[in-house]
């Protein structure tokens, strides 16, 4: 970066020095700020040309010098001889003037070390252009270096010569006399200019008919520079010492040549020996081999051939050479239009104007940008042309790269975007909107082109708005959205609202209904879909546009319409509409096709969140209802140790802790075991041991209604003998302990009731009644310890659900209980049940569900105890678990029973659960 710097700062330095040295001094600096070299030309190639400004309007020139350096080498004599050539070269040039010839802006100024003027801006000269380099800056500059000659600017390059030589011929009477491509200079837009008149010879008879030219010798002895290049000289002026109007043309056929050959002359001269050069010249001018002209185009061969001749009344002159076919191009006649047009009126600039964008594209991009662009540019002074210039600017700005467009083209287009008369200049510029948002930078878009499009729609004229309705569409993609959102937008509704205009009214909707895909979601429902409701009119094209929008923003994936807004806006006022009388059959089918679609999707998404809803509560509830039993299981494993543990042991506490400080306080006083408990209770340890020491066992469903191959066990005996045996322990203990609250039957076969110890309550650890877990297929059996009873789940705690009285047994396989079977079997004769229980309760099928499951008969049995069939909890289960189901039950008998008893049946429960929650 830093070797960059210095690079450019050492080139800065060198073209500031090179500069002050050469015009230091000089007049023309107190006018004109001299900036870099840029070219060279004139005679010898001796002028350098500089860019330049003029310092009070900052306008741009050219600034040519001639260094006298260049001539330290000459004597006195010979120095003064061609400053004085120079100098009346430029002052005759300032004497002249025609768009033809080279424009000076400011005369000879003369220092002590330089001669300066100015002139129109100049890019190089022609031979610059063809490869003659000399006296231009190191390194050659790019534009110079690859500058190409399109057909079209040779063509019309060589007619601005040949009018500009018919000029001098007919209307000042005056010979060039050094025409050669050092002397033709193009300028900034690529016309062909003459300068270097140092040679020029002026008529002796000016008011005569026929003008005489007086001719000077060729003088070898004279420096280069004080003499014309003999390569471009007519053979007379050397051989005859005679000139005229044709010794010019003979120039201009030579120029022909050079300019497509590359810059080569016609013959190569001997400067030390013209004379002879010119001599063999001339035998070859006479007969001359056709392939020295077979690089200029056929079209112009011939001529050029004529403009070559020896003789000079032979060649044509100025004027005819312009009327020639060759210069017929359409391009050509294009540019050459241009130059005249400050003669014509504005009828015939429009009629030129309306056909330009036909031949536009046929140019080349340079010549259409340097020549044509600038002279359109011209003509935004003029307001009833601008309508016509505008198309072609713009065409034009669309071949132009974005940098391009924004030097050349939009400080010229600023002031015409301002400009509201005529009305035409504002529909050419909505047209092309879409080009104006891409090239144009940021800032001159919100300053300049969006102000525009608001003057447009707030116009008076309804076509204005019309148009800038349907055009806005095109180009909202290229409109920043704070600017649409805050002032595109609210401009859109207002002459939505404001206007007396069907058509701009249904433009509007359509406008908005288009631009929704580039707006937010919820400014199109805070901002839109509220400004429907206020639009007054109800005709069907208005009502139609309102659905329009209503459908696009309820279809498109980035916008929707919430359910609530639906459901309180959006449908309430679609369905309003829709009744409308004005509309027709089809147009009510539209409202009803997006009202049936809105209220679908509602449904859906309403349903799908109620259904998620639900699912939650049932996610929450049944966290809840785990939570209270873990809860639960926890107090009551503390609990039942303790209790175990004192059963055991007595009074004595655990770790030394007094009885009365370890047990719950609602725990009743027990008395001492009898004989026959603690006989019970070390058979009940002893099989509780044996069971841990099973290997556990695979479930295997209980198929109902099928009997076992194997002989079954008759427990009608057995179960007799627990009854009495519990209901003497009932009537025994009924004066010293509180009645049992509830039962576990042990899942395996025992000869003594299953009760606990000192009639203490004992629970199952589901609910406060029952000792059943539900759809458990066994009985309640806890995990148990080395003082735990066997089968039995005692406990203290009678609020909280349990369901800890699971243990691993449980989950194993089932208990064979097929002997329970027979009980219900009728086709055994086995002693009947209403045998053994003469006072069952009259109008019952069952007497033994009966006996377990009837509220009535209170004071033989236990109070709530029911057991189902194969092990299975009935009855009381499903009063704490609304959610049992009745087909887990293996006789459907039992069910019937618990339904006559007056217990809620399961399924009912089920049923009012589907009805509240679906």
């Amino acid at each position: 970066m830093e070797s960059m710097l210095n690079k450019l700062k050492s080139t800065v330095t060198k073209v500031t020095a090179d500069v002050t040295s050469a015009v230091m001094g000089n007049p023309v600096t107190r006018e004109f700020e001299v900036g870099r070299h840029i070219a060279s030309g004139g005679p010898g190639m001796c002028w350098r040309i500089y860019n330049g400004t003029k310092k009070s309007t900052k306008q741009e020139v050219a600034v040519f010098v001639f260094d006298k350096k260049m001539v330290d080498k000459y004597q006195k004599f010979d120095k003064d001889q061609i400053i004085d050539s120079l100098k009346k070269g430029v002052q005759q040039l300032t004497r002249l003037r025609h768009p033809r010839l080279l424009t000076v802006q400011h005369p000879l100024e003369e220092s002590r070390d330089c001669l300066a003027f100015c002139t129109e801006p100049v890019f190089a000269s022609l031979s610059n252009i063809l490869g003659q380099w000399d006296n231009l800056p190191s390194p050659v500059p790019n534009d110079i270096k690859e500058y190409k000659l399109y057909d079209v600017e040779t063509k019309y390059g060589l007619l601005q010569i040949s009018e500009g030589l018919s000029f001098l011929h007919s209307g000042v009477k005056m010979v060039h006399g050094n025409l050669c491509p050092e002397n033709i200079i193009l300028n900034k837009s690529g016309a062909w200019k003459i300068m270097g008149f140092d040679f020029s010879i002026s008529s002796v008879n000016p008011s005569d008919a026929e003008p005489k030219y007086t001719c000077k010798e060729w003088e070898p002895s004279l420096p280069s520079l004080c003499l014309p290049n003999p390569e471009y000289l007519a053979p007379e002026y050397i051989l005859s010492v005679s000139c005229d109007s044709a010794s010019d043309m003979y120039s201009l056929g030579v120029v022909m040549h050079a300019v497509f050959n590359e810059g080569k002359p016609v013959f190569q001269v001997n400067k030390h020996d013209i004379f002879k050069s010119f001599s063999r010249q001339l035998d070859q001018l006479s007969n001359m081999n056709p392939a020295v002209l077979n690089k200029i185009p056929e079209e112009v061969r011939e001529h050029a051939k004529m403009l070559l001749n020896v003789t000079p009344n032979v060649r044509p002159d100025a004027d005819q050479i312009t009327k020639i076919p060759f210069f017929d191009d359409v391009g050509a006649v294009t540019l050459q239009y241009f130059d005249s047009l400050f003669q014509r009126d504005n009828l015939q600039k429009s009629q030129f104007y309306k056909g330009l964008p036909k031949v536009l594209p046929k140019l080349p991009k340079r010549v259409v940008v340097h020549r044509i662009l600038p002279a359109l540019t011209s003509e935004f002074v003029n307001p009833d042309m601008v309508p016509f210039v505008l198309p072609n600017v713009l065409l034009i700005a669309e071949e132009c790269t974005k940098e391009e467009y924004i030097r050349l083209i939009l400080p010229d287009l600023t002031p015409v975007f301002k400009q509201q008369e005529p009305v035409q200049i504002l529909l050419i510029f909505l047209q092309k909107m879409d080009l104006l948002l891409t090239k144009t930078p940021t800032e001159d878009i919100k300053n300049s082109v969006l102000p525009m499009v608001y003057r447009a729609l707030e116009a008076p004229s309804v076509q204005i708005q019309e148009l800038c309705l349907n055009i806005i569409p095109t180009f909202a993609n290229l409109i920043d959205y704070p600017s649409m959102k805050n002032s595109l937008i609210p401009r859109i509704k207002s002459a939505c609202l404001q206007t007396s205009s069907l058509a701009v009214r249904v433009n509007s909707l359509v406008c908005l209904g288009k631009i929704l895909e580039y707006l937010d979601k919820w400014f199109v429902i805070d901002e839109i879909v509220p400004f429907l409701q206020q639009i007054p009119s109800r005709e069907p094209a208005v009502l139609m546009g309102i659905l329009g929008i209503y459908k696009c923003t309820f279809n498109h994936k980035k916008l929707g319409i919430p359910k609530e807004n639906l459901a309180t806006k959006s449908l309430p006022h679609l369905i309003s509409l829709s009744i409308d009388n004005n509309l027709n059959l089809n147009q009510f089918n539209s409202f009803m096709v997006v009202i049936r679609d809105m209220l679908s999707r509602m449904e859906a998404e309403h349903k799908t969140k109620l259904e998620q809803l639900h699912i939650m509560q049932e996610q929450q509830r049944t966290m809840t209802i785990s939570t209270q039993g873990n809860q639960s299981e926890e107090t009551k494993s503390t609990t039942t140790s303790a209790n175990q543990i004192e059963d055991i042991f007595g009074s004595t506490g655990v770790n030394g802790k007094e009885n009365g400080s370890s047990a719950p306080a609602a725990q009743p006083n027990r008395m001492s075991l009898t004989l026959e408990e603690k006989q019970r209770l070390a058979k009940e340890q002893e099989q509780a041991a044996k069971l841990r020491k099973q290997q556990p066992l695979a479930p295997q469903t209980i198929k109902q209604g099928t009997t076992s191959n194997t002989q079954t066990k008759d427990l009608t005996g057995s179960l007799l003998n627990n009854m009495t045996s519990l209901n003497n322990m009932s009537l025994a203990n009924a004066a010293r302990a509180a009645p049992m609250q509830g039962t576990t039957m042990s899942a395996f076969s025992t000869t003594s009731p299953m009760v606990g110890s000192m009639g203490a309550p004992v629970s199952n650890g589901f609910n406060p009644s029952t000792g059943f877990q539900a759809g458990g297929m066994g009985m309640g059996m806890r995990p148990t310890g080395p003082s735990l009873y066997g089968g039995m789940a005692t406990t203290t705690s009678t609020s909280a659900p349990n369901f800890g009285a699971l243990t691993q047994n449980q989950i194993n396989k089932a208990p064979d209980m097929s002997a329970l079977d027979s009980l219900f079997t009728p086709s055994k004769p086995k002693v009947t049940l209403s045998q053994m229980a003469p006072n069952a309760a009259p109008g019952t099928n069952t007497p033994w569900l009966n006996q377990f499951g009837s509220t009535q008969n209170s004071q033989t049995q236990l109070h709530g105890a029911s057991v189902g069939v194969g092990g299975v909890p009935s009855g009381f289960g499903m009063q704490a678990n609304p959610f049992f189901s009745p087909q887990n039950f293996s006789q459907p008998a039992a069910a019937a029973s618990m339904n006559q008893t007056g217990i809620k049946h399961s399924a009912s429960v089920n049923n009012d659960l589907k009805d509240l929650f679906g």
